[in-house]
Parts: C-alpha cells; structure tokens; sequence
C-alpha cells in the first residue's frame, strides 16, 4: 500500500519557552548548540549527541555509544545534517521526535527521508517525519546571513526542477509512478511564486518574511508527499550539486551548492534567470564559491554522473 506522509505539527514559540520534563538525548552540531543553548535550559538533557557526517554507517555509530539509554524523545537542535541524522537516528531508537531549526536552510525539518553520502552522491532514505517542528521565528531571524533563509533553494529549485520533469515527458522518459501531472506542475509554479515574493523579507530576517519562506517550504514538501516522488522540486540544479561536491569535497552547505547550480541549470534549459538571481542574492545566498574551473568539470562529466547514479532524467543528461 503506497504511503502519503504528513508534516510535523509545528509549535510557533520561543525557544526559552520549551519545557521539557521528559528525558531527552539532544542531537545537535557544536555551532548551533553554543547559539542557542542558553535559551534552551527547559530541556531535561541527558545525552547529547554531536553530528559532523551524513552516512547511515557514522550515525549507527553515534547510536551505538549512547550511554543514557533512558531517553524518552529526540531532540534535534540545528540544521539540515542534524534533522536528517535525528530522523535517523529516532527511528532506530523508536522515539518521538522534536526538531527545532536553528536556521531555514533547508526542507528537511519536515520530511519523512533523511539524506546520506554514498559511493559520490546523496542519496534519501525513508526514516521519519518529526512529531514536533518548534519554530522560533527570532531565532532564526539572528541566524548567520548566508543560511538564515537558504531554504529558499529547496523551493526555487522548482524552476528548473519542474521544468525537467516536463521536458522529461516530452521526451517519454518519465519513470513509471513519475508521471507529468499538469496540475501538480502548476501548483508547484505557485508556491515558486510565492517564494519569490518572500525572498527579500526572509533574507533580511523578518519574521513574516521568514514564516512565509517556512509556509513554502512545507507547501513544496507536502505536493511532493502527495504524489510520492520529488520530481517538481528537484532536477539537474541538485544533479550538479551532488556531482560537484563529490568533485571538490563536503565542506560548502546545500544553498551554496544547489543556488549557484539553479541558475546555470536555468541558463542551459533557457530560462531567464533575472528574478532567479535576484532572489538568491536577497537571501545572501553565495554564487562564487565554485570556481568557474569546476564548473566546466563537473558540467562534462555530469550526463555520465546521472546514468551512474540512475538520477531521473532530465536536461543534465543531454549535455
């Protein structure tokens, strides 16, 4: 029986307002915990986890040496890496979990796969989709400039994401199960819209803006949940991005990575990409921190990536 997973419930409070009687095992990164933990006193700690890497065989590792095996929910402090490691590791451990953002860098708070590294590309693993998103709005807000709001990648890569899928189609070349839904596609082309308009106030760190850009996120990762793949938001902007980061190593976060390859995707299908640019840069998203020489790499060697990795075709692989 085919599944339709749901979002998280999601808590708008401050984070200094959690109380949390239960004990909890923390799992978090060292620059996201020394941000907030002084707010986050109301958490019965007792185990905390530190997260560096995004392979299944270090996070059974980490649960391996938990200690405290008295924990009664998760909670997950930072970003994408430790939403994604938490979700893992909770399921393992069969908790409830509570994931509380420290930035909007990414959709993977709300999702019900975690992504991992292996053999040169990431690959996304069903785990759990979060009890609990508490989502403070002023801490985000304080978050570094360059992944307060780098999220919004995760929804603009709609526009050459979804523009893959339809080409797919034209070509006959959709996956049973990934077939074009024209109405899909046009939902999706609003919630594009909708980010867009956010992006200077999300990038800026108002909290309205940034409630929209969640609103976004979760609208993206909901219409994906429903037709059970992810074929309108991802495509040859995230093919690159796997690829390059193989090619230059882990050390750049996602936005820095898919941002950049959203508008040379963009460029390559034709698309303008005046509004594109525009957007990023309102959310400081960085666009140099490829070098062009890289660039030209990865772009050759890119349609021989995808049929390696069996990535769902789209205009990557006709380079």
């Amino acid at each position: 029986m085919k599944q339709i997973w749901n979002l998280p419930r999601v808590d708008q409070l401050p984070v200094s307002d959690i109380e949390e009687k239960r004990p909890v095992l923390l799992v978090t990164s060292a620059l996201a915990w020394n941000a907030v933990q002084e707010n986050l006193r109301g958490l019965n700690i007792v185990e905390k986890i530190e997260v560096t890497e995004s392979t299944t065989e270090y996070w059974d590792n980490l649960q391996s040496n938990i200690v405290n095996l008295k924990s009664e929910i998760l909670y997950a402090v930072g970003g994408g890496l430790v939403a994604d490691a938490s979700k893992y590791i909770a399921s393992k451990l069969n908790l409830p979990l509570a994931v509380v953002p420290t930035a909007l860098s990414v959709d993977a708070f709300i999702t019900a796969a975690s992504g991992i590294r292996k053999d040169g590309c990431v690959y996304y693993i069903q785990t759990k989709v979060p009890e609990t998103l508490i989502l403070d709005l002023g801490t985000i807000s304080k978050a570094p400039a360059s992944i307060r709001a780098a999220g919004i990648t995760d929804v603009m890569s709609i526009a050459t994401g979804a523009w893959d899928w339809k080409f797919a189609h034209e070509q006959n070349k959709n996956l049973q199960g990934m077939e074009f839904i024209p109405w899909v596609y046009d939902n999706a082309q609003s919630i594009f819209s909708g980010v867009l308009d956010c992006a200077e106030a999300a990038g800026r760190g108002d909290r309205d803006g940034l409630k929209t850009l969640y609103d976004c996120l979760a609208m993206e990762v909901q219409l994906c949940n429903q037709i059970g793949h992810s074929r309108p938001e991802e495509g040859s902007e995230h093919y690159f991005g796997y690829a390059v980061e193989n090619e230059m190593g882990h050390g750049l976060p996602h936005g820095d990575l898919v941002g950049p390859a959203i508008l040379l995707i963009a460029e390559l299908q034709g698309q303008d990409t005046t509004k594109l640019k525009k957007a990023l840069k309102a959310c400081h998203l960085p666009l140099n921190n490829i070098p062009q020489s890289m660039i030209d790499h990865t772009l050759k060697i890119l349609p021989a990536y995808c049929e390696r990795h069996h990535l769902s075709f789209g205009i990557a692989h006709t380079l």
